[in-house]
Parts: C-alpha cells; sequence; structure tokens
C-alpha cells in the first residue's frame, strides 16, 4: 500500500516530514489537507490507531481551532461531532495526517516515525 500523506504546502512540519520520506525512499501520495481533509472513515481509523484520544488528531495551534473556542468545547462535544468537524476543516487536522496499512501517524517526529518507517 502507498503511503497517504495529508499535507500542507506552507507547513514546515510537513516539509521535514516529507523530506524524511524522501530520503528513505518512501512511495506516498501527497494530499493537500485543507483541498481533501481525511475523510470520516480515515479519521475514526487514526482515533483507533491513538486509543480513542480525539485531542491528538486536532491542531491545537491552529487559527481556525482557536477562533472556534474548541479548546473549551472539545471536551464536552461527541466524538462523532469531532469526526464532522475535522472532515470538513482540513486546518484544524493535525498535521501531517499519514496513513499507512494498519498504522496512522500525525505530526511528526522523527524517532516515532524511524519506528514505522524503515
Amino acid at each position: 500500500m502507498t503511503l497517504k500523506v495529508y499535507e500542507y504546502k506552507g507547513c514546515g512540519t510537513c516539509r521535514k516530514a516529507l523530506k524524511f520520506l524522501d530520503e528513505k525512499k518512501v512511495s506516498y501520495e501527497k494530499i493537500a489537507i485543507r483541498e481533501k481533509p481525511p475523510t470520516k472513515a480515515e479519521l475514526k481509523k487514526m482515533l483507533k490507531y491513538y486509543d480513542g484520544d480525539s485531542k491528538r488528531l486536532f491542531n491545537t495551534s491552529g487559527g481556525d481551532y482557536k477562533e472556534l473556542g474548541l479548546k473549551d468545547k472539545l471536551s464536552t462535544m461527541t466524538i462523532d461531532k469531532q469526526i464532522e468537524l475535522l472532515s470538513s476543516n482540513g486546518n484544524l487536522v493535525k498535521r501531517p495526517f499519514i496513513l499507512g496499512d494498519g498504522w496512522g501517524l500525525v505530526g511528526f517526529k522523527e524517532d516515532e516515525w524511524k519506528i514505522k518507517i524503515s
């Protein structure tokens, strides 16, 4: 399976992640996260990989997150509502958002990525 990498070209962390993949000669499909956010099914899959910790999927430092006041709202919001928000607004999704075969990662922590990508 080719990796799916949801990214934003203006994101320095995304550029580091793509450089890491290129250096490892990993094949991947690059998807513009703002134009085409992850699907609800993909978000639910990622949620399982993070043991249901939905906050890990949110770009908590992003303007949209702050503008919507999600810091105070997430704890009372249903998972379905959170998934709906994420799937409809790529700016809310922590990036890069990468899906492999039976695994996924959000954000770029090189040590974490080295474990999944050899």
